[in-house]
């Protein structure tokens, strides 16, 4: 039996005008239509195909990678409402279908929606905004430090909710972040805090005890090559301080600090410079 809407490794069993008719195994045989059908294909090669429906609901092989597929978390762009739903954008020629009850909130053609992608009980690829009906409730197997991917969910006033690697809910918050993130973005991050509620507290940044260190080369290297200064101190923006070094202010507060101590940098009203006699 074949995966609907998911990638399937199938044999080609015979050759038509229109395409080539693949080995669905129960589901009988399935046509790759001409236009998506890989050149010098041979009788008895398997093919990684995608299985979907086409426009008249039959099962259908495509070459062609859709933007998400069953199991994923998407973000998706409204084509078009109908009195059932609404249907989306992901990459294929049938629109994915998002059933009027898997609404959570109006919606206008043009708009993106984060949505998760299913099989319902017919076997139809459909698409949910409800989101915690496939998120994992149990408990997962993560550790603090723990690298981790990413998907961005949802914009709270605490900050940004992500779906961990998949499963599991965890929260951005707002001090945490200083780059721009979007719905759908998937990102890296680390598991910062495993709470004794069962909520995950997220950071976008390495959590390492070897940062602080790290970052203090950082600094010293990027100084010698601007010849000595940089006009960037503890009074510095955090947005600045992200972009150049990828780390809170508050940790790129604690690196500088260890280098004044160690007399390597002098700190200014207009930067930071390497301290007399540190070679550059």
């Amino acid at each position: 039996m074949v995966q609907i809407g998911n990638f399937n490794q199938l044999k080609v069993l015979k050759h038509v005008d229109f395409g080539i008719f693949l080995d669905g195994g129960e589901d009988g045989e399935i046509l790759l239509p001409l236009r998506d059908l890989p050149e010098n294909c041979d009788i008895g090669e398997i093919l990684e195909v995608f299985i979907c429906y086409d426009s008249d609901d039959r099962l259908i092989a495509t070459t062609q990678t859709p933007l998400a597929q069953v199991g994923d978390f998407a973000c998706l762009e409204v084509v078009s409402l109908e009195s059932i739903g609404a249907f989306l954008d992901w990459g294929l020629p049938k629109d994915l279908f998002l059933p009027f009850r898997e609404r959570t909130r109006p919606l206008k053609v043009g708009q993106t929606v984060v949505v998760y992608i299913y099989l319902d009980n017919t076997d139809r690829i459909c698409a949910s905004m409800r989101l915690d009906k496939y998120v994992e409730t149990e408990p997962g197997t993560y550790q603090e430090g723990q690298a981790v991917d990413l998907f961005i969910a949802a914009r709270t006033d605490l900050g940004f909710k992500a779906i961990i690697n998949g499963a599991h809910w965890g929260m951005i918050y707002n001090n945490e972040i200083f780059q721009p993130l979007e719905h759908g973005q998937k990102i890296s991050g680390f598991i910062k805090k495993l709470r004794e509620d069962g909520k995950i507290d997220l950071s976008l940044q390495n959590l390492n005890e070897k940062e602080p260190q790290d970052l203090a080369n950082k600094i010293m290297t990027m100084l010698k090559s601007e010849n000595g200064f940089l006009a960037v101190n503890d009074k510095t923006p955090a947005e600045k301080i992200y972009q150049l070094f990828g780390v809170s202010k508050k940790k790129y507060k604690i690196a500088l600090g260890g280098l004044y101590k160690k007399r390597l940098i002098t700190v200014d009203d207009d930067g930071i410079r390497l301290a007399p006699g540190t070679q550059k």
